[in-house]
């Protein structure tokens, strides 16, 4: 990654890519390299100005978010890409993760919040927002009963199944470590440990392992 984090914003409203265009270069460490206001364009625009992270809009005229998602993160070495969202878009946004898409923002969020997801999707600790990821994996894992240890999981410690409980409910790393009484950076140890495990990109595609496995479910 070069020493500014490099961003693309993919949208079809004009004046939402100039907004957030303006919240994140007043930032010393960001840099916006490119728009796009198609999906046809955002896979251009990844191509040529390589960004390290993507806001992507979902619905774009001709080809949208999710199509040019998936194409983008077929590549090698791609880019980190953060769905744009609204609350009315859940199915969408579902596609999304298994899309491969590493994290989500709502489109009216606080400029706090936008800034604070691009460095997170930087540095590869995308922050799971309760109010949006958890609700939405929740609300569509195929329910069932919890299952203590699924073959898929066979390779996690008792540890990293603890840490991947918790990042289900929507936990970052820093209360991670506060509920299990660790160090943050052991934290991030076990985390990168099951992402390598489970074969997954970040920590979105753990925890819809965790919950289209059984090994946790809705309400748990």
């Amino acid at each position: 990654m070069s020493a500014k984090i490099r961003v693309l914003i993919a949208d079809d409203q004009t004046l939402v890519r100039t907004g957030f265009r303006v919240i994140l270069e007043a930032e010393g460490d960001i840099e916006v390299v490119a728009e796009a206001g198609t999906g046809t364009e955002a896979i251009r625009q990844a191509r040529l100005a390589r960004p390290d992270v993507i806001l992507m809009d979902i619905r774009m005229p001709g080809l949208d978010g999710l199509a040019a998602t998936e194409e983008i993160l077929r590549h090698p070495d791609p880019p980190t890409v953060v769905v744009l969202t609204t609350f009315d878009q859940n199915e969408y946004v579902y596609r999304a993760l298994h899309a491969g898409a590493a994290g989500f923002l709502l489109k009216d969020a606080p400029s706090s919040r936008l800034i604070a997801a691009v460095r997170a999707a930087a540095t590869g600790d995308s922050l799971i927002e309760p109010s949006i990821t958890r609700r939405l994996v929740e609300r569509f894992a195929v329910p069932a009963d919890p299952v203590a240890h699924p073959p898929e999981l066979a390779a996690l410690t008792e540890r990293e199944l603890d840490v991947l409980r918790l990042l289900a409910r929507g936990l970052s790393n820093a209360e991670v470590a506060a509920e299990l009484v660790v160090a943050e950076t052991t934290v991030k140890t076990h985390v990168a440990r099951i992402l390598t495990k489970l074969g997954v990109r970040d920590r979105v595609q753990a925890v819809v392992v965790a919950y289209e496995t059984g090994f946790v479910t809705r309400g748990t």
